[in-house]
């Protein structure tokens, strides 16, 4: 605690400071404090800090929180997140009954990465135990390899598994359909009309980047480049220009959201790897094992397999 004090003395500020304005420590500062930090000492600092997490630390999203109906709401306010930090993004995959949901950390720092990111998971599974009773069916599954201790007094046990393909929380259906204690749908109906005007003014993405993203992420698999420009009535000169002008490329947002796509598919092992070949627009499983393994450097069977992958 003392590095922190240091690095909050020079930065001008305090803990009463931070806690009066409810302002974030930086995650800079954490890499100031722990200079030699690793993965290992990322994720006991995670599971540290979630177990001490509280409802009204969380800003904006603090009202919601408290006010969802059911644990399927409080989830969907992961939504949120950016209206909070950038250091963290979550991506939805409802199953046939349950619901995956992918964890990224964004810092550019692999540690940090590990540190946010277990602080998202278990946070998320602390605050559904305190607004809807015990969810020990739900699990967080980070792609690190378990430390060699916990931290004292840890509650995480086997409800963080580790060495998994990817960072995702899984969450049954049973358990998204559990009421909260204290229901007020008023109050949160108001409350995600603000968030929503929050994320749209706080959207960092550059505005067409944003626009095809989602189109991608949404709608059949494999896209050409001339059919999304036909959905923004434009050519397909236009829409290369326009996303060279946001630093990105269309091949480079297909891939993202194919990549993301067939991994959280793949996750969920009810589906065989010729189904979700299919769902993502590919003409046979070759096509598609070829085009995974060129992003992994994996198939998708040794990707399915490589961990624990989701309980159905």
């Amino acid at each position: 605690m003392e590095r922190f004090r240091a690095i909050m003395a020079r930065e001008g500020t305090d803990e009463l400071t931070l806690i009066q304005t409810q302002a974030q420590a930086p995650l800079r500062w954490f890499r100031g404090a722990y200079p030699e930090l690793d993965a290992e000492q990322a994720t006991r600092l995670g599971i540290a800090c979630a177990e001490q997490a509280q409802l009204t630390s969380f800003g904006p999203l603090s009202v919601p929180l408290v006010s969802a109906g059911t644990v399927a709401e409080v989830v969907q306010l992961l939504t949120y997140l950016p209206v909070i930090t950038q250091a963290v993004t979550a991506q939805f995959h409802p199953q046939r009954d349950d619901l995956t949901i992918r964890v990224s950390g964004n810092t550019g720092d692999p540690d940090l990465d590990c540190l946010v990111v277990t602080y998202c998971g278990l946070a998320l599974m602390r605050l559904i135990d305190l607004l809807a009773g015990d969810a020990s069916e739900v699990t967080m599954h980070s792609r690190w390899p378990e430390p060699k201790s916990l931290p004292a007094g840890s509650e995480a046990g086997s409800r963080l598994i580790y060495n998994a393909p990817l960072n995702y929380l899984h969450v049954p259906a049973r358990t998204l359909h559990t009421s909260c204690r204290f229901p007020d749908p008023l109050a949160y109906e108001v409350a995600i009309t603000h968030l929503d005007q929050a994320l749209e003014r706080r959207a960092g993405t550059p505005d067409f980047t944003r626009k095809v993203r989602a189109l991608l992420d949404h709608g059949p698999g494999v896209r050409t480049i001339q059919s999304v420009a036909n959905e923004f009535s434009i050519s397909s000169s236009t829409l290369k220009r326009r996303l060279a002008a946001e630093g990105t490329s269309f091949r480079e947002l297909l891939q993202e959201s194919l990549l993301n796509r067939a991994q959280l598919r793949l996750l969920d092992r009810s589906t065989s790897v010729s189904e979700v070949a299919a769902e993502l627009g590919y003409s046979d499983v070759t096509n598609f094992s070829h085009a995974f393994k060129s992003w992994t450097g994996t198939s998708p069977s040794h990707f399915r397999s490589c961990g624990p992958g989701v309980h159905v």
